[in-house]
């Protein structure tokens, strides 16, 4: 083992990261893996632009196997919108173009305009993203000057509501789910005024059950020194929707192994729904596995095996 990993045991868990404004999210990681001397095993769920704020959910060890499940989670933003103008980076990071004056746009315009975008909707992604287009990505393209056509895709915005109009600027709490750009959503909704728009200020407050105002600045980090551990939560935290299981010996042996149980040996009483999902624990509280109903063959099937050493403060009885 080299010296650095003697120091520093791998950990399993998620940090509650808040990343501040003008840094970039790798760079927001490469801080946390240096405070931590955390190095292998360890990303970020989503990513948030260089402008944006908020939360950053860090996955360390067997978390990380749960991190596509944190960036399908919903998420909420705060974000500032200025009408009346464009940017080509559809925020303040790029060379603002006046459009339109916006002094006659009121309240009831705004939340007109809105209507089309709740619901599942076909966004165009911004240029300055990190997609790829025949392998290069989209920013490298947009700062030599091209622009390609980028295909809409399905996403799902769930509520906006407006929080202040102070013109030209529009106070705006949008709650949507997994790639929703809110650049984009911006840009169009400045469209849609016939104005123009832009984002001048963004906040994620939550994503996938972590929220902004618990969150964990990399300072914060930095001050914590050897007990930063005792910020992390463990690998089951992320998982807390979903009802616990508990397993005598022989079934959790054989969850360990990848085989699936029969439905009701042992487990918390039903009725069960066909394909749901639960937390499995053994006896001892330590958490096993994601497991998921076959009911045509009245079984749980293990989803994912996790390796954790130590029980979890959420494997307690009734929870």
């Amino acid at each position: 083992m080299p010296p650095n990993d003697r120091a520093n045991p791998p950990v399993s868990g998620f940090l509650n990261l808040y990343k501040p404004a003008g840094i970039t999210s790798m760079a927001a990681l490469r801080a946390v893996k240096r405070i931590t001397g955390q190095r292998r095993k360890v990303g970020h769920a989503g990513t948030l632009d260089p402008l944006a704020q908020g939360v950053l959910p860090i996955c360390f060890g067997q978390a990380t196997r749960l991190m596509e499940q944190v960036v399908a989670g919903r998420k909420r933003y705060l974000m500032t919108v200025c009408l009346g103008a464009v940017s080509p980076t559809y925020d303040a990071e790029g060379d603002i173009t006046p459009v339109a004056d916006p002094s006659g746009i009121d309240l009831n315009a705004v939340r007109r305009a809105l209507e089309p975008f709740i619901g599942v909707i076909e966004q165009t992604p911004p240029m300055y993203s990190a997609l790829k287009v025949d392998g290069k990505r989209l920013y490298d393209l947009a700062r030599a000057g091209r622009e390609v056509a980028r295909q809409p895709r399905p996403v799902a915005i769930y509520a906006i509501a407006v929080n202040a109009l102070e013109l030209p600027m529009l106070s705006l709490t949008v709650d949507c789910g997994k790639g929703t750009y809110l650049r984009s959503l911006a840009h169009d909704l400045g469209q849609s005024l016939g104005c123009g728009g832009y984002v001048t200020e963004l906040t994620r407050t939550r994503c996938g059950g972590f929220d902004a105002a618990a969150g964990i600045t990399p300072d914060d980090l930095e001050t914590a020194g050897a007990d930063w551990r005792q910020l992390i939560y463990p690998v089951d935290w992320a998982l807390r929707e979903f009802p616990p299981l508990y397993l005598n010996p022989a079934q959790a042996q054989a969850v360990r192994n990848g085989q699936a149980v029969r439905v009701g040996d042992g487990f918390s009483a039903g009725p069960f729904a066909a394909g749901e999902q639960r937390r499995a624990y053994d006896d001892n509280g330590v958490f096993l596995a994601l497991v998921q109903l076959q009911p045509e063959l009245m079984q749980w099937q293990p989803a994912r095996v996790f390796n954790c050493p130590e029980p979890s403060p959420y494997a307690v009885r009734g929870a």
